[in-house]
């Protein structure tokens, strides 16, 4: 694929790239995966994307890979050694959302909603395909992230504004923001659906 098929956002870094065409907007329906990826991106906040894809995997390894279960139990010592540790961004707002969100993830599973069902039901339970031929067609937010935002702040998630919203959304192929001309378009809508 020559970049200037691809969406030009994702630029010539190899790791971007790989991003861009192996994961960026395939449908995820795992609601662990799903959960990891909102925190992520809440880590994101005022950041480019690209640190925190750089960091991931030590993000993996500090918050147990993302296991709700045992984050939600990190108590004042562990988020003061979380906030040493330099393979993540040491912001103590960013650090204890992410405990916050493991403690409303584990609150929606107790009252036996499915956070990957309760997630897709913003676009209807189906990825929702623009048709953009322009970078700077791709909005900020939508209506549907809109009321995402506004229903996990109502069940205590942190760092899920509504721009956040989106782009979670577009990362895990709820909506399909490849632009038309980018083969990734297609392969999207052709990703298989659970």
């Amino acid at each position: 694929m020559t970049e200037q098929q691809r969406c030009g956002w994702c630029g010539t870094d190899p790791q971007y790239v790989a991003y861009h065409d192996n994961e960026w907007g395939r449908p995820v329906w795992d609601s662990r995966a799903l959960f990891e990826k909102l925190c992520l991106d809440g880590q994101q906040a005022g950041l480019s994307w690209l640190i925190i894809l750089r960091k991931t995997e030590n993000y993996r390894a500090a918050f147990d890979g993302f296991e709700p279960a045992r984050i939600a139990h990190y108590d004042e010592a562990k988020i003061e050694a979380l906030l040493q540790n330099p393979g993540i961004v040491r912001n103590r707002l960013k650090v204890n959302s992410i405990v916050k969100n493991a403690r409303a993830y584990l609150a929606m599973e107790a009252e036996g909603i499915d956070f990957a069902q309760f997630l897709w039901e913003f676009v209807g339970g189906r990825s929702k395909v623009n048709g953009w031929t322009e970078i700077s067609q791709l909005p900020a937010t939508s209506p549907e992230s809109d009321a995402m935002s506004k229903a996990l702040k109502k069940r205590g998630f942190n760092f899920v504004g509504s721009t956040i919203c989106y782009a979670f959304m577009q990362a895990v192929g709820m909506v399909n923001d490849h632009l038309l001309q980018c083969p990734q378009h297609q392969a999207c809508q052709q990703a298989p659906v659970e």
